[in-house]
């Protein structure tokens, strides 16, 4: 299977990620309607950022599975920091909603309905963002997609959220079915334990300020063109030093990128000048083949050199890894 025809197939995922938006979006509403909790209008509000950025996740995956052409030699990849980017910028716009929505309760606090159905509800509404978290992560990393491993690793954070929003309301619940509870609520100056309600959306609001930001980071580290990893590097780097002849073969501007779920690779190497054309070649196949062995998803250029010429190693500054 061709990389064009693996990014086709992960639009199912995008699918999923839709669905599982739409339900969790429907439940959590549904509970928030019932308690009237803040902490849980927030977790329902993140999961709106999580359809609007499974729709935008599905326009990419399509847009990247494209073949390269004229326009775009080196393929679709790289748009999928444009979904990344965006998800981000989303997480943070929701941030400050929750966070507003919070305070303005904080200043006027309500009392909270129905908390034993609530929690019902949001555990389930948790528990399909757990899964479908875990497969749009294992998928991704898998296929080299940060559009889906992003996905994924946005819905583990509203699992976490969800989680800690139950807790805050779980307190709350069990607390005002005590009056030792509603005693030391009393001496602290709270009417009750309902005050955490808005301290909790608060907390959730800056946990999801990390993720947009962490987000957002990776998104312009591949739109900058970072390098491969170390590991990845070390693993074609020990393919090239085993090439390596003193005095004959030798290779220098080893460079890498990510661009998408694709990588990439440029590197010098320096043959004697009395080689033929095929010799060269040759060399040069046999090294692109063992690292297309480790990384199927990898585009390699290699430029060939006489090794004698002393403008073979003057012509660029790159030191050799």
């Amino acid at each position: 299977m061709n990389n064009t025809t693996e990014q086709k197939s992960l639009t199912i995922y995008g699918w999923l990620s839709i669905a599982a938006a739409l339900s969790t979006i429907a439940l959590k509403s549904y509970a928030y309607l019932l308690t009237d909790s803040v902490g849980l209008l927030s977790d329902a509000m993140e999961s709106g950022i999580n359809l609007v950025a499974a729709i935008i996740m599905l326009v990419v995956l399509h847009i990247s599975a494209r073949p390269a052409d004229d326009g775009h030699p080196y393929g679709h990849e790289k748009i999928e920091y444009f979904s990344s980017g965006a998800e981000g910028v989303m997480i943070l716009f929701a941030a400050v909603c929750i966070a507003f929505t919070a305070w303005e309760r904080l200043l006027h606090p309500q009392s909270l309905q129905q908390l034993d159905v609530g929690i019902a509800i949001s555990v389930i509404a948790s528990l399909i963002n757990l899964v479908v978290a875990k497969i749009l992560i294992s998928v991704g990393k898998r296929n080299r997609s940060i559009t889906l491993e992003s996905d994924g690793k946005h819905l583990m954070i509203d699992v976490w959220t969800t989680v800690g929003v139950l807790v805050g309301i779980g307190v709350i619940f069990v607390g005002n079915y005590f009056e030792s509870t509603l005693a030391i609520a009393k001496q602290l100056g709270l009417s009750d334990w309902g005050i955490l309600d808005p301290i909790i959306a608060i907390l959730v609001a800056l946990n999801i300020v990390w993720a947009g930001l962490q987000l957002i980071r990776r998104t312009v580290s591949g739109l900058m063109d970072s390098a491969l990893p170390a590991d990845e590097q070390a693993a074609i780097v020990t393919i090239l030093d085993k090439l390596v002849v003193p005095n004959e073969v030798d290779y220098h501007a080893l460079r890498t990128r990510y661009a998408g779920a694709r990588r990439f690779m440029s590197v010098h190497i320096l043959v004697p000048g009395h080689w033929t054309v095929q010799q060269s070649h040759d060399l040069a196949e046999s090294l692109e083949q063992q690292v297309k062995s480790i990384f199927n998803d990898i585009d390699i250029d290699t430029h060939l050199e006489p090794i004698e010429d002393i403008a073979s190693w003057q012509h660029l500054k790159i030191a050799k890894q």
